[in-house]
Formats: structure tokens, C-alpha cells, sequence
């Protein structure tokens, strides 16, 4: 129909209008590249669709990266490099504290192979000096006093008083050569001296232990050699939220990381360190040993909200990725495409792309045997179908409103009769 220039256009010729360019723009959208994760990564693909930044001679760089599939040989690959996996030393899992205390702090392995030093008096310890046959040099103050309260206290400075010797310097030194000073004065005023030196109260040297603790705070240093495990267990022990991967040392400006788990389970001694005055153990909660579950998995009700994805924290940082699933309550049936499950891995250098075929059941033996690490991002892609359904079931309430209005343009002839 031709319109004559003024003439307005027909209300059913812009409805009509407005079908076509619905329908155009379901088939836009069905042609147009998403931002969706795992849309184009089919499951023949080998490479990431999009650039990620990596690390290569500590220098950042951009790649696209490629796609490995979690099959038995991935699997057998594993277990040969990592003979126990939750325990090796190359897992992320076990270097993960550089997230937390970021990439300004130096880290480094201590062993307990340092040679032990015996103790060395300082300032405000409490020194009890017996010299036999004097009791006037052993108990000047009384014999009903204790020997905290009628020792020598070493001052500030690191001194103390003593009759007939003087000043005595003992900070940073020995008891046995504090001894040996005292007999070789003392023997210019007393025959055949008989002396003994010993610690009465430690107050010089401590530690702090905090964190996920039962009883943080200070702990003295003593004569008995303080590990990381005494003092944990001096602490109470550990809550059910540590992270005993991680445990942090931080020691003359410098942080180190401890892996208690791989002492506990493992054996490996070299993680119980000898502490040393001032140094801080951090024990974390495992709150970052987490990984995240997105896309097509079943819903969930969590404080009166519905939802699908979900975070999940890793017990001791162990999980599988048919656990992960699991937790997360599986994978949506009727929406989801089992043959492209993603597993997205940040890491510490170079990311990393894992793709699970588990059409068949058989698969999810496979990731029942394919470890996940701290920060791992699992996402379940949709079907193909559902895509569809969703556009046609966005545009359909415009749709309806324009038939509504359409019947209404066609009936308005009949009322004006």
C-alpha cells in the first residue's frame, strides 16, 4: 500500500513491522558470538578462543592456550609426576601463600638441619646462682622465698649484680659461662668454690603463634628446643577451619611457608623448624582453598535465594573434580551439556585449560582421579537447545502484547457498526 506524504502509517502495518524484526533479531542472536564461558570451546577444539596472560622468564606475556583432555592419559600423567599428589612439593596447592600475603614477600624453605644452640640468657630473665656452703650468697633474702622471687634478675642492659664479684654481663651468653665467670671471681674471696647457675624464670625470649589456634598468644622460649609442632600443641592444637598447607613463618623480615600436612601425613621432618625469638606463626583458615562450580549445575536454596553457582571449600585442599560436582549438586539434566565440562586453573605461571567429555558415566572415573587445586573454576556449559528456548522465551511476552493488540485493531470496525 502506497502512503501519500502526511498520511500516518497503519497501525497494522507497524505491527507487522515489528514481527519481522523480532524474527530478524532471533536470528541475530542465534548467529552472534556470546561472551558465554565454554561456547567456543566444543569438544573438538584444542585452544582457548581468547588470549590469557602467562608468565614465561618472569616476564608476562599474552597466548592463547591450549585444551587438555581429562583422559586416562592425563590421568597416568599425573601419578607419575606427583607420586602422592596432595603431598607434592610442586602442587600449587602447597606454594599457594603468595595470593594471600601478596608478591611483595619473600618466601623460602627453612629446615630443622640448623644446629641447635643451647640457651643464652637476656634481659629480664631470672637467674638462680647457689654457691654451697655460703648460704648467705644463695638465700640472702630468706630461705621461705621462692626462687623467682630471690634470684638475679638480669637487667636491661643485660647485667646483673652478684656480691663480691660486681657487675656481670650475661645477655648472650651460657649459663655455663656465666659460671665459669662467677667461680674464677669468686675465688679471690672464697677457697674451693662450689657454685651452680641456673634459669629460674625465662622471660627474655618468646614467640606468638595466632591464627586458627585454639589458645593463641606467647609462648616462652626454654632451654627445650621450640618447634613448629610444640608450638601448635602448646597452642591447643589447630581449629577445623586451618590450612595446614600454608601455615606461615614470619621471621627477620622475611616469610616463609610451612607445610604441616605433608609432616603430618608424609613424614617430612624438615617442616618442624626450630623458632627462634620473635618469630610469628600465622596459622590461615582455609578460606582460599576454594574452588568455584558455575554454569548448569542443579539449584540450590541458600538463605531464601535460588541459585546455581556456588563456592567450595577444599577439606585439607583435597578434592576431586567429581566431588566438586558432586557438592555442587550435579549437573543440570535437562539444561546442560555433559560433553563440555571445563576446568579453568589460574596457577602461579602459566594458566591452564582441562576439558571432561562425561557423556558416558564412565568419565566421571576419571574425575574422580583428576586433583583439583586451590581457585580452580569449574564451569558446565549449556546445551545447545536450551539457547533457543531462552530467546524465544525472552521476545515471547512482545509477542503476546502484539497479538493483544492486533485483536484489538480488528475488532474496533465491528463496535464502531
Amino acid at each position: 500500500m502506497h502512503l501519500n506524504q502526511g498520511q500516518q502509517t497503519p497501525p497494522s502495518m507497524i505491527i507487522a513491522f515489528t514481527r519481522f524484526g523480532l524474527i530478524l533479531l532471533v536470528f541475530c542472536q542465534l548467529a552472534a558470538c556470546t561472551i558465554i564461558p565454554g561456547q567456543h570451546m566444543s569438544p573438538f577444539s584444542r585452544q582457548s578462543s581468547v588470549e590469557m596472560p602467562t608468565r614465561e622468564n618472569d616476564e608476562a606475556i599474552l597466548e592463547k592456550l591450549n585444551i587438555q583432555t581429562i583422559n586416562a592419559e592425563l590421568i597416568i600423567e599425573l601419578e607419575k609426576n606427583y607420586k602422592n599428589f596432595s603431598l607434592a612439593p610442586d602442587n600449587v596447592a602447597n606454594h599457594y601463600f603468595d595470593y594471600r600475603i601478596g608478591s611483595s614477600a619473600i618466601k623460602g624453605i627453612l629446615t630443622i638441619n640448623e644446629p641447635y644452640t643451647q640457651y643464652q640468657v637476656g634481659p629480664r630473665d631470672i637467674l638462680n646462682i647457689t654457691v654451697w656452703d655460703h648460704p648467705e650468697l644463695t638465700i640472702p633474702a630468706g630461705e621461705f622465698r621462692s626462687a623467682e622471687a630471690a634470684g638475679n634478675v638480669v637487667g636491661e642492659d643485660g647485667t646483673f649484680f652478684y656480691p663480691y664479684v660486681g657487675i656481670v654481663q650475661a645477655a648472650g651468653r651460657t649459663v655455663e659461662d656465666i659460671r665459669e665467670e662467677l667461680t674464677r671471681r669468686l675465688s679471690k674471696y672464697i677457697e674451693f668454690v662450689q657454685l651452680d647457675v641456673r634459669v629460674a624464670s625465662y622471660r627474655s625470649q618468646r614467640v606468638y603463634v595466632v591464627g586458627e589456634v585454639a589458645q593463641p598468644g606467647v609462648q616462652l622460649v626454654r632451654d627445650i628446643p621450640l618447634t613448629v609442632l610444640e608450638a601448635i600443641n602448646n597452642a591447643g592444637g589447630v581449629n577445623s577451619d586451618a590450612d595446614l598447607r600454608n601455615i606461615i613463618l614470619t621471621r627477620d623480615d622475611k616469610t616463609y611457608s610451612i607445610n604441616l600436612l605433608s609432616l603430618y601425613e608424609g613424614g617430612d621432618v624438615t617442616q618442624n623448624v626450630l623458632l627462634r625469638h620473635g618469630d610469628v606463626l600465622n596459622v590461615p583458615d582455609s578460606s582460599l582453598n576454594k574452588v568455584f562450580v558455575l554454569g548448569e549445575t542443579n539449584h540450590f536454596v541458600a538463605g531464601g535465594a535460588i541459585g546455581r553457582s556456588r563456592s567450595l571449600v577444599m577439606n585439607k585442599a583435597r578434592m576431586t573434580l567429581t566431588e566438586a560436582l558432586s557438592e555442587a549438586g550435579g549437573f543440570d539434566q535437562e539444561t546442560s551439556d555433559p560433553a563440555r565440562i571445563f576446568v579453568f586453573r589460574g596457577g602461579l605461571g602459566k594458566p591452564e585449560i582441562y576439558h571432561l567429555n562425561a557423556k558416558s558415566p564412565d568419565a566421571l572415573l576419571l574425575a574422580d582421579r583428576f586433583p583439583l587445586q586451590p581457585r580452580d573454576v569449574i564451569y558446565v556449559d549449556r546445551a545447545e537447545g536450551i539457547r533457543w528456548n531462552q530467546i524465544i522465551g525472552q521476545i515471547q511476552p512482545t509477542i503476546n502484547l502484539l497479538n493483544a493488540f492486533d485483536g484489538a485493531l480488528r475488532v474496533q470496525p465491528f463496535l464502531r457498526r
